[in-house]
């Protein structure tokens, strides 16, 4: 007979999903095991930017979700051994025509309703904030909460913070097979040991599916490829993250004013200043399947759009660029959620964009409803069966 390692809660995934869910748990007493198929922080959390954003959330439900994730994030900062990179500057959208600008100021007077700190910036302040930007551009917003993080440090702080408090991590360790016995434990076989687990989370990101699966559980995640160009800062071009306002439009498939090209692409300018001196621009949205390759084509549009809103970028250096993979879902939400088929199975992946702005919100949630507790968030929203209900209605 095989022997097998028991623990209470599986986590299979090691990126900052799984590492926010490890930290939360371990905080909480639970006795917690991750399983990653690489290293940790190995997937999208180490192909992205490290922002934890507002500014670009749905006003209402989406927003609010946001908004307690940077406070969560802030204390975090002050609770964590390993530094991250905190800041904390706000980040702005920037308009280049009447319509975006008219559009910018319903989206922030829904924000200001729903309680958040957006303001309206005029050509004035937008000068102020960077002699760079565009002479022609007309305005834009501004939220005040947004801050910034290293992806791939945060998602380490809290793994190592975890693994202190009791969790057990195992990297170089895929799960080949996941069957819930009629006792109601969990076999799961890795390419090392095999496991018992009264519980089992999915935090697998854009491979979640392929974990549903042998649970016979469908989850509607895909992979939605972006491309970034890390630039080095010759000059200040900017001293916090910036993006068009037309990223909004092209995360939430509206339309826009631009060539055939950027539109097939999902290009649209986003800015954001590092610690170490350099800056990332970016970026592309397009269904690939698992292609991470970097697409030269992308790139020049992605640095055609940046010299759009920043002239004077044409002359500076590009160092590198990648491509990460989304987790997408429909309705650009994640699923936050267990699985009423399978008892004691959590899903906490298709975070698209978001997954660093919600990682903290996420581990929290899934931490209480693991312990039965009261979540800190509405989670109806986030539910994994909402996908079900849209097909047969």
């Amino acid at each position: 007979m095989t022997y097998r390692i028991h623990r209470d809660v599986v986590v299979i995934g090691g990126g900052i999903i799984g590492a926010a869910i490890s930290y939360y748990c371990s905080k909480a007493g639970l006795d917690i095991t991750v399983l990653e198929k690489k290293e940790l922080a190995s997937g999208t959390s180490s192909r992205c930017d490290g922002n934890i954003l507002a500014i670009d959330k749905d006003p209402g439900f989406d927003s609010q979700m946001s908004l307690k994730s940077q406070q969560l994030v802030h204390e975090l900062d002050k609770e964590l051994e390993v530094s991250f990179e905190y800041r904390n500057p706000g980040s702005i959208l920037v308009c280049e025509n009447d319509q975006e600008l008219d559009a910018a100021q319903k989206w922030v007077n829904q924000q200001q309703e729903a309680g958040l700190d957006f303001k309206m910036l005029d050509r004035e302040d937008l000068r102020n904030e960077s002699r760079y930007f565009a002479d022609d551009l007309y305005g834009g917003l501004e939220c005040a909460t947004d801050s910034t993080v290293n992806p791939y440090m945060l998602t380490y702080s809290m793994f190592h913070s975890a693994e202190k408090l009791g969790a057990k991590i195992h990297t170089h360790t895929e799960v080949k097979n996941l069957k819930r016995e009629s006792s109601g434990q969990f076999v799961i076989e890795t390419n090392r040991e095999t496991f018992t687990a009264n519980k089992v989370v999915n935090a697998c990101g854009v491979w979640s599916r392929a974990i549903g699966e042998m649970l016979g559980v469908d989850i509607p995640i895909h992979p939605r490829k972006g491309q970034l160009i890390v630039a080095s800062r010759q000059q200040p071009v900017g001293l916090r993250k910036v993006m068009e306002f037309g990223y909004l439009i092209s995360k939430f498939g509206g339309e826009r004013v631009v060539d055939p090209i950027t539109e097939k692409y999902g290009v649209a300018l986003v800015f954001e200043p590092t610690e170490s001196q350099n800056f990332l621009i970016g970026s592309s949205r397009e269904f690939n399947g698992f292609d991470t390759k970097v697409n030269h084509e992308v790139s020049k549009y992605i640095a055609k759009r940046a010299i759009r809103f920043y002239p004077g970028m044409a002359d500076m250096t590009v160092i590198r660029t990648y491509a990460g993979l989304r987790p997408w879902t429909e309705d650009h939400l994640p699923v936050i959620s267990h699985v009423d088929e399978v008892p004691g199975f959590y899903i906490a992946a298709g975070h698209e964009g978001d997954g660093i702005s919600l990682a903290a919100i996420t581990g929290k949630v899934i931490e209480e409803m693991i312990s039965g507790s009261d979540t800190s968030i509405p989670v109806e929203p986030l539910r994994y069966d909402r996908f079900k209900e849209r097909v047969t209605n």
